[in-house]
């Protein structure tokens, strides 16, 4: 089992930043990406972006390329969701989920989540 705990969340406006953080426990040996999803309110969960564990590459959804930035800290086994030139449309409930298997990860099918955060960005 890996247990994560996101933070960061809050209220800023358009324009903003955030930081997202969320610490992982447990079995971290066994994770093999980490990722970051979001959902709106009526809408489906959508995917953020992610990043391998060991060797760092990151990956990102269109929406967000070039305005967040994901970034880890093997020590602390925790994971930061920079999020820069933030837009309304931002709006959601964050999670952070663990896979532990590259096949699972690649069809966007993770193990572990998080609780998630709020972040809203206001107009």
């Amino acid at each position: 089992q890996v247990h994560l705990v996101e933070s960061g969340g809050g209220l800023v406006q358009a324009g903003g930043s955030l930081r997202l953080s969320c610490a992982a426990s447990g079995r971290t040996s066994s994770m093999f990406a980490m990722g970051w999803f979001r959902q709106a309110p009526g809408k489906e969960r959508e995917f953020v972006g992610g990043i391998i564990w060991s060797g760092g590459s990151t990956y990102y959804a269109d929406s967000v390329k070039g305005r967040f930035t994901i970034s880890r800290d093997n020590a602390k086994n925790t994971v930061y969701l920079q999020m820069n030139s933030l837009k309304p449309e931002d709006t959601a409930v964050y999670y952070c989920a663990v896979g532990t298997s590259p096949i699972r990860v690649a069809r966007g099918e993770y193990d572990y989540w998080g609780q998630g955060t709020q972040v809203t960005v206001s107009s």
